[in-house]
């Protein structure tokens, strides 16, 4: 069958309509180029802060979606770099436009065999719901291809909270998505990631704002995701580079961070833009308080290889559940991991052997 999107030549890679028939559209300002390789596939520093939610944390509501994706090899070595964008006008997601069936992605492995690991940052997790379909896509995508891994890093989790209507089913697809560990990963994007997206996919950001400070807002965000993917799925995450180690006096400050989450659209007061309507990565203000925390090299890692019939949903055994973390758990973020009491008996040689002479001593008088 004939593929279903067009791909064009650009200045700095290229650009793709997903489906053929799209045209420009006054509802959406993305259409109908929604996929960009290359480094056409940057985007501004205003837009990945408005749609990922970093520096600052987790922006609400969230209407547009973004996954900027890798693909490469079994080496690590990379094929192509690119970017796929929401429809609004058509209400399509990003991941249900690439893992279409004969789709950009079914296109571009089927005629480079040598594409073993498709690695996405999105900044929604992927949902199932019957209008996009984008982990049922990716799962016959996964079948057709058996010889193809995914890690997929998600800066917050999309409509899997109990109140929305669709949660239920959205959970259950994580779970299902999940299941085909270690051929799938899930995975907050954090720490190091963040840096390595800002260097990769974001223009006009350079020198030292490139490895500014995870700020508390974000890096708590990141554990809390990486908490609930735990919940749903019961795998831990893969990969997760958030270890906040905040002085004594910053406390308050990381708690108020942390109960602001996630219902706050941004943090009070604040703008992400200064007058001169450039973005201000690097002003730390009150509640943006940054977060001394151990780095974690990335490394891109090759496949795995699975055994036979991967696809059969199984029980992950692995991992263990995380614990229970309320919010008051957190008031001391510096206070190291509750342990269970433990009693230490200190036992010498030399008491043992005075135990014996006692009992020996004993003995002997009764004799007498």
């Amino acid at each position: 069958m004939e593929p279903l999107y067009e791909e064009y030549l650009a200045n700095r890679g290229t650009v793709v309509k997903p489906y053929y028939w799209l045209s420009f559209s006054l509802d959406c300002s993305n259409c109908p180029y929604h996929i960009r390789t290359g480094e056409e596939a940057r985007v501004s520093y205003t837009e990945f802060y408005q749609i990922f939610g970093f520096p600052y944390g987790p922006t609400y509501p969230q209407t547009k979606h973004l996954v900027f994706y890798e693909l490469k090899t079994s080496t690590g070595s990379l094929v192509q770099k690119g970017h796929a964008s929401s429809c609004t006008a058509n209400n399509t997601h990003p991941e249900s436009m690439l893992f279409e069936t004969n789709g950009y992605f079914d296109s571009a492995i089927y005629n480079n065999d040598g594409i073993r690991h498709i690695i996405l940052y999105s900044n929604a997790s992927p949902c199932n719901e019957a209008d996009h379909c984008c982990i049922s896509k990716m799962y016959n995508f996964l079948r057709t291809f058996p010889d193809v891994t995914l890690s997929i890093y998600f800066s917050q989790l999309y409509h899997t909270d109990p109140d929305f209507p669709a949660s239920a089913w959205n959970r259950e697809a994580l779970r299902s998505l999940a299941s085909l560990w270690p051929k799938v990963t899930l995975s907050p994007i954090s720490g190091g990631i963040w840096h390595f997206l800002l260097n990769n996919f974001v223009s006009g950001v350079l020198g030292a704002t490139v490895f500014q400070p995870i700020l508390t807002g974000r890096a708590l965000a990141d554990r809390h995701n990486a908490y609930e993917i735990n919940a749903i799925t019961g795998v831990k995450p893969y990969f997760t580079d958030v270890l906040p180690q905040t002085k004594e006096d910053q406390n308050i400050t990381a708690l108020a961070a942390l109960e602001s989450y996630p219902f706050n659209s941004t943090f009070p007061g604040q703008s992400p833009q200064g007058t001169s309507g450039q973005p201000q990565p690097n002003l730390t203000p009150d509640l943006r308080v940054p977060v001394v925390f151990v780095l974690v090299p990335f490394r891109d890692l090759p496949p795995i290889h699975v055994g036979q019939n991967p696809y059969k949903p199984r029980n992950v055994i692995r991992h263990l559940n995380m614990p229970q973390m309320s919010f008051q758990e957190d008031k001391d973020l510096s206070r190291p991991p509750i342990a269970m009491p433990a009693e230490t008996v200190e036992i010498t040689e030399q008491s043992v052997s005075s135990n014996k002479a006692d009992e020996k001593k004993k003995k002997k008088k009764g004799k007498k």
